[in-house]
């Protein structure tokens, strides 16, 4: 008998004190820099500048140490910016994170994998792959306001695949992208 009223009572002790489970849902639009890797080389073109910079959003969600995210950017000009080319990469990534959901500070880190499409167009040639992909990660946001926070973050892309398009033959793709981003929570 006295078994039964401890297991009644832990119950309600564990029903009085237990919290609703909640994520909260997040969007971040960002900016971005390019580097190391493949991004802004410019292989063998004459004139060429290097390019950087690219954009784009995250959005998902993030419980109290788990979250799902994806990642969706772009950049223009990714192999450099020459006369006569057009180049970009556009990546869509879905990611597990890990970290810490609550607070002023979240740090956390990611992995996941998706679509790397990069886009090459030469003189009159033209190409594009679409190739599988995989990032590795991790960043701090910080909150300034309820609901509103500011986002940074470092990422490795690498795709699975050689790649071919044109002037970008035999090798896989890789980069680092490090962005920074206004991270608004609901």
């Amino acid at each position: 008998m006295k078994s039964i009223r401890t297991a009644t009572a832990a119950i309600v002790v564990l029903l009085a004190t237990a919290t609703a489970a909640r994520a909260d849902g997040f969007v971040t639009p960002f900016i971005g820099y390019n580097f190391g890797g493949d991004s802004g080389n410019c292989p063998s073109l004459r004139d060429c500048s290097e390019k950087h910079t690219n954009f784009g959003v995250s959005f998902g969600t993030m419980g109290t140490l788990f979250g799902i995210e994806e990642d969706i950017s772009f950049a223009n000009h990714f192999f450099g910016d020459a006369p006569g080319t057009d180049n970009s990469v556009f990546s869509a990534m879905t990611n597990l994170l890990v970290g810490i959901g609550a607070g002023p500070v979240r740090p956390y880190a990611l992995a996941g994998i998706g679509l790397v499409r990069p886009h090459v167009s030469l003189l009159d040639l033209s190409g594009d792959k679409n190739t599988l992909g995989w990032d590795v990660g991790g960043g701090v946001t910080l909150s300034v306001a309820p609901h509103v926070g500011i986002r940074g973050d470092i990422r490795h892309f690498h795709t699975f695949q050689d790649v071919d398009v044109l002037i970008f033959t035999g090798q896989s793709l890789n980069f680092l992208r490090a962005s920074a981003g206004l991270a608004l929570r609901f």
